[in-house]
């Protein structure tokens, strides 16, 4: 287990940080509810620490959540709409559908934080990029300075969703295509999918690999194959590292081990350009927390909607 203190980020880490990200968005700040409502950041995580203490695997729906919002049109919120006669909801596409949660949750953060504030002033997408982070940190992962002032969109895009999410079966080539159409290049890749050190995935995800696949440690496949049959036990779960409620380098020692269970997961570590990070990374906490905080502030100012662009939901499920 990493201790929570190496993954704490320095003050001059935490400076470097958004000093690297305020070229990409001038209108976000750190401190962008710090008058209209100081009580707000205190309110999410209060939420969000009672949510991943009743439910360890809720830490990494939420970071989920926010990744799945980030990479279908910008960081706006669009994932958490519900279908209506106007909106075709992100929630089914097909790597949503069944798979997302943590809705809830988001619905009782907004809850609580109007309920403070008095009045709807936090946006649902900055609901979501705060909930990531400090889902992190409950993890015992690193924190880091969470830009704010994201609107949210009136709409949303199932087929958006359907083609700009990565699937697990993607190749190396493919992963570094997804995420350069987004602006993230190969460190924040291996960075971000380092987010797979908590939660589980679904059997139907990686049953292909432990079954076909030849880059893979014959033990650890075997082990797999008895809660993933060739058939049947689509949505059975299996760890994505061997320490799913511990933000840690679990994750990246394992794709060493040739113990990846996605395929995109072993993609980061089978011959390619991204095996020195996945090394470097399975060996240093600190160099996968800083470079991991770096990479989510960036991820954070993908596409946002600010001022006028957007609103601010009153329920984050449906536009104003």
């Amino acid at each position: 287990m990493v201790s929570r203190t190496i993954f704490c980020l320095s003050a001059f880490l935490v400076l470097s940080v958004l000093a690297t990200s305020a070229s990409s968005s001038e209108e976000l700040s750190p401190y962008y509810y710090y008058h209209v409502c100081p009580q707000a950041l205190p309110a999410i995580k209060r939420v969000v620490e009672a949510a991943v203490c009743k439910e360890k695997r809720m830490g990494a729906s939420l970071l989920r959540l926010h990744f799945h919002d980030c990479f279908v049109n910008g960081c706006d919120a669009s994932v958490l709409l519900d279908s209506s006669p106007t909106i075709d909801s992100e929630k089914f596409a097909i790597p949503n559908n069944n798979s997302l949660r943590g809705f809830e949750v988001v619905d009782q953060i907004k809850l609580e934080v109007d309920k403070v504030c008095g009045r709807p002033v936090v946006s649902c997408a900055d609901i979501l990029a705060v909930a990531a982070r400090d889902s992190v940190v409950a993890l015992g992962g690193p924190t880091w300075p969470v830009l704010l002032g994201r609107k949210d969109s009136t709409t949303a895009s199932r087929d958006q969703a359907n083609k700009d999410l990565p699937p697990p079966f993607l190749d190396l080539p493919a992963l570094i295509s997804n995420f350069k159409r987004q602006g993230l290049n190969e460190r924040d890749l291996v960075a971000l999918s380092g987010g797979h050190t908590i939660g589980p995935a679904q059997c139907f995800t990686f049953r292909d690999r432990i079954y076909n696949k030849t880059n893979i440690d014959h033990e650890f496949a075997d082990q797999l194959k008895s809660s993933c049959p060739l058939k049947g036990g689509d949505s059975n779960l299996a760890p994505l590292d061997p320490t799913p409620v511990q933000f840690d380098v679990a994750y990246f020692d394992s794709l060493v081990k040739k113990r990846g269970l996605l395929p995109s997961d072993q993609a980061l570590f089978n011959g390619g350009s991204t095996d020195g990070l996945v090394k470097a990374y399975s060996s240093n906490a600190k160099a996968f927390g800083a470079d991991f905080a770096r990479s989510m502030v960036k991820m954070g100012n993908i596409k946002i909607l600010t001022g006028e662009q957007g609103q601010v939901r009153l329920n984050c499920r449906k536009p104003n």
